[in-house]
């Protein structure tokens, strides 16, 4: 699942508070200061993968009249572009190994800054901060399929992608989140 730009926070907090709870990390000025560290990190890297994005949208653009004239699945055509750019954006499409990489990137910055002491592997800590990645996006995928069926249970009928729908999804997310304790 992709990370959108406004699970980062939670995502960064979870990161912070299962470091603390780990028993093996001691962080030199707190919770808050790894979290926004993490959060620096998630944000870059979901920044750059919608430039990348943004990128093959204009390619797509560009090449419409061809695409339709070729009949060829805009989706997957996309998904090529996307996979061909990638290397020149940073971005690595499989999402473990992305994922991965990402806490990897989050371990060096919190060593780097000084944020976090430990006695143990930085293969141990890396895989702290990974399985809480993970672990909050497999969370927020069964979040959302919670979500999109309280919606179907409603009697009025809400189209996603209208302002009524967004504004609903992200009152019952929240919400959500708070009653798992996500927040």
């Amino acid at each position: 699942m992709k990370i959108s730009l406004k699970a980062v926070p939670h995502i960064a907090n979870k990161i912070a508070v299962e470091l603390g709870k780990s028993g093996v990390v001691t962080m030199t000025k707190g919770l808050e200061s790894v979290a926004n560290e993490a959060q620096k990190i998630l944000t870059h890297t979901i920044k750059q993968e919608m430039a990348l994005e943004e990128k093959v949208s204009e390619i797509c653009a560009a090449n419409e009249e061809e695409i339709e004239f070729m009949n060829a699945d805009s989706r997957q055509l996309f998904f090529m572009i996307k996979k061909k750019l990638a290397p020149e954006y940073g971005i690595i499409l499989d999402y473990e190994e992305r994922y991965s990489d990402i806490s990897h990137k989050i371990l060096d910055e919190l060593y780097e800054e000084d944020l976090i002491h430990f006695d143990v592997t930085e293969n141990r800590i890396k895989n702290i901060i990974y399985n809480s990645i993970t672990g909050f996006v497999s969370e927020a995928s069964a979040l959302d399929n919670v979500i999109m069926n309280k919606i179907k249970t409603y009697k009025k009928r809400y189209i996603p992608g209208t302002d009524e729908f967004d504004i609903l999804y992200e009152k019952l997310y929240r919400d959500e989140l708070i009653k798992r304790g996500m927040e």
